[in-house]
C-alpha cells in the first residue's frame, strides 16, 4: 500500500494533487467542504474553462512570484497542462492562445476530474471542513527536493526517500490519519456557493507559516458616488490607467464595462491587484479613461478637425450622435455641465476641444472593490518564503500548500489554473514518494 495522503479541498489544485499521487500508488484521501468538488472550476470563465495560456511565462504573475514561478514552470508548464487534459480525454482549443476545452463547458472538465478521481480509487469526502493538522509522528529530516530532483520525479519516475512526520487532520466532524498532507482549501474569492471563506490560512498560521495580507484580485471597482455613471451597461474598447496622484499604477487595455456604480472588464481585473492595496488603506486612486486608444495624437487632431466643421444648427446631441456611444456621451456633456439641447454653433471651438479631450482623458475616481465574492482570486496568502521547490513547508516536509493558498496571481487568461494544476501535479507526485 502506498503512502496516506489526505488532500483538503476539492478545487482544481486538489483534484489535481489527488489524481498524480493516486497514479503514483499512493492511498488518497479529499476531503471537501461543499458537497461536490470543483464547485469554482465549473464557474470558471464564464462557464467556459480558460485552462491555461500559450503565452505562458512568470511575468503574468504577481512580482513577489515572478521568480519561483519561472522555476516552477520550467518543471510544469503549458504543455504539460494540455498532455494532463488528453490523459483525461478533453479535447482542448485555443483562441488566440488563450486554451479552452473543446466542449466549451466547464462541466465537463468537472465530470473528468471526478471520472479520474473515481477510476484512481481516491475517496471523497463531502461535507467536512478541515479546521487544523496536527504533528502525530516523529520529528522530521532535513531533506526536501530541489527544482532539479522534482523534474526528475515529474519526467522520469524518479524516487527519492524521504521519512517524514506523521499527521492527523481535523474537521469539523472527525479525525483522519495521514503520511502526507496536501491543502489545498483555496482562497477568500469567490461566489458565496463556492464556500471560499479561507480557512486554510488559519490552519497554515497554526503551522507557523507566514499570512501576507490578503485583498480580492481580478475584480471590478465601485465608483465614488458623486460620479456620473450610465443608466444601462456599457461596454467599449479602451485604454485605462490607475494613477495615485500623478503616478500611474497600472495602464490596461481592452474592453471596459461600465455599470450603474462602478467599472468593471478584464483591464480593470487585471489591474486590480495593483490598486485594491491603494483603495482599501484609503488613498484617492482615479482611473483615467482614454476611449480613443486606436488614435494617436496626429490622428485624433485630424478627427477634431474634421468634427468642428460640423458646427451649424445642429445640437450637441446630434454632433455627438456618431461619434462615440451615446452613454458615454451623456456621461461626458453632463461632466461638462453642458446642455444636449445647446447648437453647435453656439458653442466656442474651445470648448469643443476641450469635450473631445474628456474622451481622452475621462477621469473617475474609485472608492472600493466589489470584494471577494465578486473577485475570481486573491492576492496575498501564505508566503513563498514559507514554501520549499516541492510544494513543502519548510518546517513540516510532509504538508504541502498549493493552489490559491499560496501568494499567487496571475493574470486573467487561464493563468491562474495554470497555477493550480503546476502546484498540484508537483505536491501529488512528491507527496507520493
Amino acid at each position: 500500500m502506498g503512502k496516506k495522503i489526505i488532500v483538503a479541498g476539492g478545487g482544481a489544485a486538489g483534484m489535481c494533487a489527488a489524481i498524480y499521487a493516486a497514479r503514483n500508488g499512493a492511498d488518497v484521501t479529499i476531503i471537501e467542504k461543499n458537497t461536490q468538488l470543483g464547485k469554482k472550476l465549473s464557474m470558471t470563465g464564464n462557464g467556459r474553462c480558460n485552462l491555461s495560456n500559450l503565452n505562458m511565462n512568470e511575468k503574468m504573475y504577481n512580482l513577489s512570484a515572478e521568480k519561483r514561478m519561472k522555476q516552477w514552470l520550467s518543471v510544469y508548464g503549458v504543455l504539460d497542462v494540455i498532455n494532463f487534459f488528453k490523459s483525461l480525454g478533453i479535447v482542448i482549443k485555443s483562441e488566440d492562445g488563450y486554451l479552452y476545452p473543446v466542449s466549451g463547458q466547464a462541466g465537463t472538465v468537472v465530470t473528468a476530474f471526478e471520472n479520474e478521481i473515481r477510476r484512481l480509487g481516491v475517496k471523497v469526502i463531502y461535507g467536512e471542513q478541515v479546521k487544523s493538522v496536527k504533528i502525530s509522528g516523529s520529528e522530521p529530516d532535513d531533506k526536501a527536493l530541489d527544482a532539479r530532483q522534482i523534474e526528475a520525479v515529474l519526467t522520469r519516475g524518479a524516487k527519492i526517500d524521504n521519512k517524514l512526520e506523521k499527521y492527523t487532520v481535523v474537521t469539523n466532524l472527525n479525525s483522519y490519519e495521514a503520511d502526507r498532507v496536501i491543502l489545498a482549501t483555496g482562497s477568500l474569492s469567490g461566489a458565496k456557493s463556492t464556500m471560499s471563506t479561507g480557512d486554510g490560512y488559519y490552519i497554515c498560521k497554526q503551522l507557523g507559516m507566514n499570512i501576507k495580507d490578503t485583498y480580492p484580485a481580478l475584480v471590478g471597482f465601485k465608483c465614488d458616488q458623486n460620479e456620473q455613471m450610465p443608466e444601462n451597461g456599457v461596454r467599449c474598447t479602451a485604454e485605462i490607467s490607475f494613477m495615485l496622484g500623478t503616478e500611474a499604477l497600472a495602464v490596461e487595455y481592452g474592453e471596459l464595462q461600465f455599470t450603474r456604480d462602478g467599472i468593471s472588464g478584464i483591464p480593470v481585473m487585471q489591474a486590480s491587484s495593483k490598486i485594491v492595496k491603494f483603495l482599501a488603506e484609503g488613498k484617492p486612486i482615479y482611473a483615467s479613461i482614454n476611449f480613443f486608444p486606436d488614435y494617436d495624437d496626429e490622428d485624433f487632431l485630424s478627427l477634431e478637425k474634421e468634427m468642428l466643421r460640423l458646427r451649424d444648427d445642429r445640437s450637441l446631441k446630434e454632433f455627438l450622435n456618431g461619434f462615440y456611444n451615446s452613454n458615454i456621451n451623456d456621461m461626458i456633456v453632463s461632466r461638462m455641465k453642458m446642455s444636449a439641447s445647446m447648437k453647435m454653433k453656439n458653442i466656442s471651438e474651445s470648448m469643443v476641444l476641450s469635450i473631445f479631450n474628456a474622451y481622452r482623458n475621462y477621469r473617475i475616481k474609485l472608492s472600493e472593490s466589489y470584494g471577494y465574492q465578486q473577485a475570481q482570486v486573491t492576492s496575498g496568502g501564505v508566503s513563498l518564503g514559507d514554501i520549499k521547490d516541492d510544494m513543502a513547508v519548510n518546517d513540516h516536509h510532509g504538508i504541502f500548500v498549493i493552489g490559491e493558498l499560496l501568494d499567487v496571481d496571475g493574470r486573467c487568461g487561464g493563468y491562474n489554473l495554470q497555477w493550480a494544476f503546476t502546484s498540484g501535479s508537483i505536491a501529488g507526485t512528491v507527496a507520493s514518494l
